[in-house]
């Protein structure tokens, strides 16, 4: 049965994780695409990464949780049960993320400096502005040789790729805290304590035709199902309502 799965960070820290991890997913998709129809998907998300990051002390938030993660996986190193190599690698890659974010300046700072994307930058941000005439040099570098194209748009990335590694293996061990379990929300409505947990996750059948809404904090959250309405755009249902839970 195909299931669609809804998560709903408890905190602001895991709310720029999961922004970003959605933004870096947009700007790969692009590369499969036809880049010169797919070009504006990627430099929206392209600035709104270099937006997030300035915007936040995301760094600093991300290197704790990797020190963070280096411990736990010490940690469960010393347990018989565990696949010593698998964890060996991660702890690999957990050290040398944490210890290329700690340096003075962050790779994507040099972005900064890229007077192509600067001038692009200030366009993309006003809303419904862009069009061909305003960024005559988009249109010429879009016409070069895609190797060209390729070659910028990689050196672009590879300046985000250790915080983008960084968050995937991070939400990874995250996810994996909790399984599923099934639960069941009378009148469609649940709520529980929330101390401790960074992320809900809800799976729900394809075939459903209701949604989860979710609000709450670090200390208390709450779900209620919501159906799409042609007068009120959304509404609740009343129904009972299973559905599977992980708390992370």
């Amino acid at each position: 049965m195909t299931e669609i799965l809804y998560e709903h960070p408890l905190n602001e820290r895991i709310r720029n994780y999961l922004k970003l991890e959605q933004l870096f997913v947009q700007a790969r998709s692009c590369l499969a695409q036809e880049f010169s129809s797919s070009h504006t998907l990627f430099f929206n998300a392209l600035f709104a990464i270099l937006d997030t990051l300035d915007r936040t002390d995301l760094r600093g938030d991300v290197i704790k949780d990797l020190e963070k993660l280096e411990q736990n996986l010490i940690l469960w190193s010393k347990s018989p049960d565990v696949n010593s190599k698998a964890l060996q690698l991660n702890l690999e890659q957990t050290k040398t993320l944490a210890t290329n974010l700690r340096s003075k300046q962050p790779l994507w700072a040099n972005l900064k400096d890229d007077k192509f994307l600067d001038g692009m930058r200030k366009r993309f941000t006003l809303q419904g502005a862009y069009c061909g005439f305003d960024l005559p040099a988009l249109v010429y570098w879009l016409n070069q040789p895609p190797i060209f194209i390729q070659q910028d748009v990689d050196r672009w990335l590879s300046a985000l790729s250790t915080i983008e590694q960084a968050l995937v293996i991070i939400l990874k061990f995250i996810r994996q805290k909790s399984a599923f379990k099934d639960v069941e929300a009378g009148n469609s409505f649940y709520q529980d304590n929330g101390e401790g947990l960074l992320l809900l996750r809800i799976k729900l059948p394809e075939a459903v035709d209701y949604f989860p809404s979710v609000s709450g904090n670090r200390y208390r959250y709450s779900i209620r199902f919501m159906e799409l309405c042609e007068t009120k755009g959304q509404q609740y249902i009343t129904d009972t309502v299973k559905f599977q839970l992980s708390k992370c």
